[in-house]
């Protein structure tokens, strides 16, 4: 069973920076994609960010440019460097690991507030 542990969240103004981190329990390149998804109240839950196990690198077109993620297959971790942020990124925000099975795992999720 794998887990998924977020950090980095906060409040941060409009325009401002944060980087989520995402540990997992087990070797992350066991996994065929490592994802960052949102949800926002009221809302479905949305990829925002994906790194394949190839290495490509997906993004959500509200994000681009703005959000980078990246991988750490020493450390089992994986981050999402989020810039000029803005108030409809206001979201929790969850980490996903995909499985080569078909099986989803997922992180308990963490808040992310952009206001002033």
């Amino acid at each position: 069973q794998v887990q998924l542990v977020e950090s980095g969240g906060g409040l941060v103004q409009p325009g401002g920076s944060l980087r989520l981190s995402c540990a997992a329990s087990g070797s992350i390149f066991s996994f065929r994609a490592m994802a960052w998804y949102r949800q926002a109240p009221g809302k479905q839950r949305d990829m925002v960010a994906r790194v394949l196990r190839v290495g490509r690198l997906d993004y959500a077109d509200s994000v681009k440019g703005r959000f980078t993620i990246s991988r750490d297959n020493v450390k089992n971790t994986v981050y999402l460097q989020m810039n000029s942020l803005k108030p409809e990124d206001t979201a929790v925000y969850y980490c996903n690991a995909f499985a080569d099975s078909g099986l989803n795992y997922w992180g308990q999720g963490t808040q992310v507030t952009v206001s002033s």
